[in-house]
């Protein structure tokens, strides 16, 4: 290997179609010193198994416009390299055998009309004629996707390949990367052996495309990337004669997938419980290596689509395939740039759709590394929402024998992960737990969701109307309504920022401003150089040179990732103390009497407004208490030392018997939230979004200075808004919304519900979303147009409103 070069721009590492997609991409934009090194061969490890599926549909617009940009590229790959990628646009079909995956799909459907993805809902008769050998007569409805089909993995690979090397990448097989190096937080090459030799490029870009092996790989300088192999099963008849093209089958209620290839029949599946491989590590000579059969495993699956399709009984079965795909804890596969290592890249863990996804993942990564910034909002597949605790081996393994039967799982909402449960919890979860709360997780993190009654389950009953929980969730919301209510958000992430530079810093990177007196909360926004909100979270100036920040859970580590990245010069530290305090919001009308109750402290207007924190005594302990509110009401949340919260909780529970105090769940908060049009953050406001546009201009100050975002917020004011964020309430109270559905103003489809909840004041579904408008359109003009939003295939009237709909001046926030 002596003719390998010393040092690269950036050096991938795996020859998948992932690592190819890159290269190719990277390529595509000019970069040159591009070197691709693959351990054996191209598409040795699980591309060459793949099914080759290529559905165009997918959880949200953007993973949609990545998935179409896949399809579009393999159909253009063939003439550009001259390779063929098998690519048929022969469609897509999934069937329903139950009314809930009617439900599913009809809101799928929906969805893709919001998306601009041709869709046709189907009667089993309709079905039938799309597909003559499958039995109908139990099937309750299907989607067509027109646009969807079929390619030949390893071929797409390889021309990518040949296409990065049309444009001067370097792609060399045999040659396995042991090593990234670093220096002070950043990437400065690999070490590599092959054939006896070894060596070491520098680079200062290395992109983690490694697979089953990225995991390990990523390890080695503490990149948390937690991804692990289960065993994927299928098989592939005889030919069969006159056998006719037909769309590809997914029959999610029986775990199935077929497609047609060359006359014979794949049958695949997502067994509901997974078989993970490769604990132990993986071989060293592995390359394009099957598994050993299971039968036994596979066979319920096998019985149940020979009566499927009858077919399948007259034919012999030419092979039993068993190869390993990687899966992740929460079923999104990983795209970025780790934190804490800079030039340090990643895309793996495809959950088994690494052929629909590698296509505009390669793209989107390759845009982010050329930028510095994504191309548009990827945060559902960002690197960023990995836990460190998530490299823990046992957690992956019991987590992916959940994770890859979820993929034809019925995707009710609300649904909770089942595995791996209980690893992150609040000192309070023993005496949430007693009094019968039923919890969801985030982040690792087990939170109160509701709270079941007397001898109720202690569990989901899911369902795509009102689940069981519903009535709890709406008593829980009345009682933070109209008298007290007790949460544990001890969840949120909390950063501290001290040192002599603590305020220019933090002024340097959020919109509001900070030159506050010590006690005083201020909402903000860390804005990009595009205006869009890379966090949503409020700052406590604690003294003079110290503050906090709290920030959702689930982007903690995207929100020390950021702060990190941008000291500059300034001497500060920047300090993770989630684990620290314990938070228990007290919120309602009468949690002053509650908390008056409990501490010497004056709580009135007087002596502690609203947007102050202050120390307080509160039984036989002290606590912080912030007068802040994400429900809409009067209320304090209690930062309580772990140690102390326990005692705390006993101290208010006990005190609020005699106010009717009632402990709540998140389902009860997001249904007040929503009500008061609080934005939540990767669904209505994301880095895409601009600030202006999503209606938080109050929380910007561009007159404090210069601060990142400054210059886009001035460009949009003066140039005015193309769009804005709206808050819908159905007229019908049936419906429910959750995110997604299309929003159709004057008979069109705008946009979609960025998220949605059941407002029990309001009385019906709450949805926010965004609407185009003309940059001198008026608020009345807006709101003059007839609004709808389609649930399930039908439109419901929708009241619009650019301020909350509930309390807009909120005078009960305000006491």
């Amino acid at each position: 290997m002596q003719d390998l070069p010393s040092s690269a721009r950036v050096v991938i590492i795996g020859g998948g179609i992932s690592g190819c997609s890159v290269a190719y991409h990277l390529a595509e934009l000019g970069w040159t010193d591009i070197v691709l090194l693959e351990r054996k061969q191209l598409t040795c490890g699980t591309t060459w198994h793949a099914a080759g599926l290529v559905g165009q549909l997918r959880a949200s617009q953007n993973m949609t416009r990545l998935a179409k940009y896949s399809a579009d590229l393999y159909r253009r790959l063939e003439a550009e390299t001259g390779l063929a990628t098998g690519f048929s646009q022969r469609g897509s079909m999934t069937v329903a055998l139950t009314a809930a995956r009617r439900e599913e799909l009809l809101r799928q459907a929906s969805m893709a009309r919001a998306f601009g993805v041709e869709v046709n809902e189907l009667t089993p008769a309709q079905v039938k004629s799309l597909y003559p050998h499958l039995e109908t007569r139990d099937v309750v409805s299907g989607v067509h996707l027109p646009g969807d089909g079929q390619a030949d993995p390893a071929n797409i690979a390889l021309a990518l390949a040949k296409g990065a090397r049309m444009r001067g990448a370097r792609i060399q097989e045999g040659v396995k990367v042991t090593r990234v190096t670093t220096d002070r937080g950043r990437v400065t090459g690999v070490d590599w052996q092959a054939d006896g030799e070894t060596g070491h490029i520098a680079a200062t870009h290395v992109v983690n495309c490694g697979g089953m092996w990225g995991r390990d790989l990523a390890a080695q300088n503490g990149v948390t990337l937690p991804l692990h192999a289960c065993e994927h099963f299928y098989i592939v008849t005889e030919g069969i004669p006159g056998l006719a093209q037909f769309p590809v089958l997914r029959v999610p209620d029986e775990c199935a997938y077929y497609k047609e290839d060359a006359g014979k029949i794949l049958l695949g599946a997502f067994e509901p419980v997974a078989k993970p491989w490769g604990m132990s590590g993986i071989r060293e000579d592995f390359c394009f290596d099957q598994l050993p059969e299971d039968l036994d495993h596979f066979e319920p699956i096998l019985e149940k689509a020979v009566a499927r399709m009858p077919i399948l009984a007259e034919t012999g079965i030419h092979t039993f395939f068993n190869g390993p795909e990687s899966f992740t804890p929460d079923d999104r596969y990983y795209l970025g740039e780790a934190p804490g290592l800079q030039g340090y890249w990643v895309a793996a863990g495809y959950n088994s759709i690494g052929i629909v996804s590698s296509g505009g993942a390669g793209m989107a990564l390759a845009r982010w590394m050329d930028k510095g910034e994504p191309p548009f909002d990827l945060w559902e597949v960002d690197i960023r929402r990995a836990q460190p605790f998530q490299r823990n081996r046992r957690y992956l393994r019991e987590r992916v024998t959940e994770t890859l039967g979820l993929l034809y799982a019925d995707h009710f909402p609300y649904r909770q992960m089942a595995t791996a449960r209980g690893l992150r919890r609040s000192p309070l979860h023993e005496h949430l737990k007693s009094q019968g709360a039923v919890f969801g997780e985030v982040a690792g993190w087990e939170r109160a969701n509701w709270f079941a009654s007397g001898d109720q389950p202690r569990a989901y009953d899911y369902a795509w109307g009102r689940q069981n929980w519903f009535e709890n969730s709406a008593a829980e919301h009345r009682a933070m309504r109209e008298g007290v209510g007790l949460l544990d958000m001890t969840s949120f992430g909390k950063i501290r920022v001290e040192g002599r530079d603590a305020l220019p810093f933090l002024q340097r990177l959020c919109g509001n401003d900070l030159a506050v007196e010590p006690g005083r909360i201020v909402y903000t926004q860390m804005l990009n150089d595009r205006g869009g909100i890379e966090s949503d979270l409020t700052v406590t100036r604690l003294a003079e040179n110290a503050f906090l920040l709290v920030v959702p859970g689930a982007t903690l580590q995207r929100d020390l990732a950021w702060l990190r990245r941008h000291v500059d010069a300034e001497f500060v530290t920047i300090t993770d103390v989630s684990a620290a305090e314990a938070v228990i919001p007290v919120m309602g009308p009468r949690s002053r009497d509650l908390l008056s109750l409990v501490s010497p402290d004056d709580f009135s207007d007087a002596a502690h407004p609203f947007g102050v924190a202050r120390e307080i005594e509160i039984g036989l302990g002290l606590a912080r208490a912030h007068r802040i509110s994400y429900v809409g009401e009067l209320g304090w949340e209690l930062y309580v030392s772990t140690e102390q919260a326990a005692h705390v909780f006993e101290t208010l529970t006990e005190a609020g018997t005699d106010l009717g105090l009632r402990l709540c769940g998140l389902h009860a908060m997001d249904s007040c939230r929503i009500e008061k049009a609080y934005r939540h953050f990767g669904h209505d406001i994301t880095d895409e979004d601009h600030v202006l546009e999503a209606g938080l201009g109050f929380a910007v100050k561009p007159a404090k200075g210069d601060f990142f975002g400054r210059d886009a917020v001035l460009r949009k004011r003066d140039a005015g808004l193309t769009r804005r964020l709206l808050q819908f309430r159905l007229s019908d109270p049936s419906p429910l919304l959750f995110h997604n559905e299309p929003i159709l103003r004057d008979g069109r489809i705008v946009g979609q519900i960025t998220s949605g909840a059941y407002g029990h004041t309001l009385q019906g579904a709450i949805g926010l979303g965004y609407v185009p408008c003309r940059t001198d359109e008026t608020a009345a003009e807006m709101l003059a147009s007839d609004y709808r939003i389609e649930v399930a295939g039908q439109s419901f009237a929708a009241e619009a409103s650019l301020k909350p709909l509930y309390d807009p001046q909120s005078q009960r926030v305000l006491g």
